[in-house]
């Protein structure tokens, strides 16, 4: 018992540092239910648990979704998903996750010289970036910080950068969660625990909120930077471990 409020209570704040900076909650969760549960049951907990986050992002900033770039992201990205999710068990997963890594490092000097530059993205570019992180998203924990800097570069800034990467994160791990429970690898008792474990994350989505409303730009910047390398270093830690 003390183990799951344990659980329930990482799931909250996990929730809340996503609806802060639009991802990291996979990164902080996966572990404490890799303890709880065993990893076989984790990951499809999880994908549940981060279909509710996103979800819980939506519904907190639904007016400022930016559905064009949604559907440009997630038409490409649902069926490049399924196809992740179905070979995840014949990659070798580690060299991906060091191979991120090292990009989520890489990305912080990237990003400000983006930034410094203005660059931007269009729609069509954004459209091949859904297709390779939904097959990503497929296969490895999370490929939040992959999209982060993708819809930042189209654009999009705080409330509609949050919600308009959430929405397109729902559809491709609602593919993702759906190949799972075609593949028998989700029964009816994983989707229990993930339901109640994504209901905390709501949660502290919720939570979130009110502190994105009230961030300085500049802030929210540095805390993306943070965690590119919480992330990158999270990822080379779980390959080589």
């Amino acid at each position: 018992m003390t183990s799951y409020i344990f659980v329930l209570l990482v799931g909250m704040t996990a929730g809340a540092i996503g609806g802060i900076i639009g991802t990291g909650t996979s990164i902080m969760l996966l572990p404490v239910l890799v303890i709880a549960y065993g990893p076989k049951q984790a990951v499809p907990i999880m994908a549940v648990a981060a279909v509710m986050a996103n979800l819980a992002r939506v519904l907190a900033w639904w007016r400022e979704v930016d559905w064009r770039a949604c559907a440009a992201y997630v038409l490409p990205g649902i069926p490049a998903a399924a196809l992740g999710a179905s070979t995840l068990l014949v990659l070798p997963a580690n060299l991906i996750e060091i191979a991120l890594g090292l990009f989520f490092i890489v990305m912080v000097p990237v990003r400000h010289w983006l930034d410094k530059h203005h660059f931007r993205i269009s729609l069509w570019q954004l459209a091949v970036g859904g297709a390779v992180i939904g097959y990503l998203t497929g296969i490895v924990l999370s490929t939040g910080p992959l999209s982060v800097p993708l819809f930042l570069a189209y654009g999009l800034n705080k409330g509609a950068f949050l919600s308009t990467e959430a929405a397109s994160s729902l559809f491709l791990y609602v593919s993702k969660t759906l190949t799972f429970r075609g593949l028998g690898a989700m029964p009816a008792s994983i989707f229990v625990q993930g339901l109640i474990v994504g209901g905390s994350v709501m949660a502290g989505t919720f939570l979130g909120k009110s502190v994105v409303m009230r961030m300085r730009p500049s802030l929210f910047k540095h805390m993306l930077d943070a965690l590119l390398l919480v992330s990158g270093v999270s990822m080379l830690w779980t390959a080589f471990a």
